[in-house]
């Protein structure tokens, strides 16, 4: 486990050692540098050292650039050339992509398949039982609320209802990870907390584990059960804080005062980590 930053009593009120379950990822020093086309080293991500229990929700936060996607890249196996070591369920990650879905800003929709074909595209890439496969597409387009519109085009469908596909199709080959990258990014805000909510039942219906990258500080808190915090490049984590809210949750949580204490820390210590970068780049 990393070590945290130092947090207020409110949010300090439940022990994190010895809470979590069995880790599902784990990365241990993980380091990326890049190499740009004029040879110049960009410092993406030092030394990463996180774990995420099965069946955990785990949300980060950071500044754009701090290396939030190369992380998820990383461990979605769609990102090499990185130090240090990555594991799945105790087994290493190089192979990683059968054990994991993504979900990305954009659904990315293939136009000229059709709504079930979308979600069946990762059960053809890895060949799988084409029976079987069609039973889960089925089974998780009415889980995503989408029972009717198998036979719709991508284009008769919302921006909300073109992301509940892709969540479809992330979990159609049944991985035991899913990855979510600003998943609800290009929404507008009704939308987005309609589907923040749908997605926790979706959660909690296929007790997967989730790691998801995010801007929003209140999305953080109000889906995870732990929430991470990178400084700017190059991508340090630099605290851990465990979401001590009840479940189910629901909209009606985002006013209360606990919540607000949750969002508040998280927002000194995003503003403290932002002060910090600029202080050391102007005495550098």
């Amino acid at each position: 486990m990393t070590a945290s930053a130092n947090v207020t009593p409110l949010l300090a009120d439940r022990p994190v050692a010895n809470m979590r379950p069995s880790a599902a990822i784990e990365l241990h020093n993980v380091t990326k540098i890049y190499e740009t086309a004029s040879r110049e080293q960009v410092h993406a991500l030092s030394n990463i050292n996180l774990d995420v229990g099965a069946g955990e929700f785990v949300s980060v936060l950071g500044a754009s650039g701090c290396g939030k996607t190369t992380l998820l890249r990383i461990i979605g196996g769609l990102e090499g050339g990185y130090a240090g070591k990555l594991t799945l369920h105790g087994r290493g990650g190089d192979n990683s992509r059968r054990n994991v879905g993504i979900v990305f800003q954009d659904a990315n929709l293939l136009p000229w398949r059709t709504i079930l074909q979308n979600v069946l595209l990762p059960t053809q890439v890895l060949r799988l039982d084409k029976r079987a496969s069609i039973a889960r597409a089925h089974e998780l387009i009415e889980l995503v609320g989408l029972k009717g519109f198998e036979n719709k085009y991508p284009f008769e469908l919302s921006g909300g209802m073109r992301q509940r596909v892709s969540i479809a199709r992330a979990l159609v080959h049944d991985p035991s990870v899913l990855l979510m990258d600003e998943p609800f990014g290009a929404l507008d805000a009704l939308t987005r907390e309609v589907m923040n909510s749908e997605v926790l039942k979706i959660w909690d219906t296929t007790k997967k584990t989730v790691f998801m990258i995010t801007h929003s500080i209140s999305e953080a808190v109000f889906m995870s059960d732990r929430v991470v915090v990178m400084s700017p490049r190059p991508g340090r984590v630099i605290a851990e804080i465990p979401i001590a809210l009840s479940r189910p949750r629901n909209i009606d949580m985002l006013s209360e005062e606990r919540f607000g204490g949750y969002t508040r820390e998280l927002r000194r210590l995003l503003d403290v980590s932002a002060l910090q970068a600029v202080n050391a780049k102007n005495s550098s």
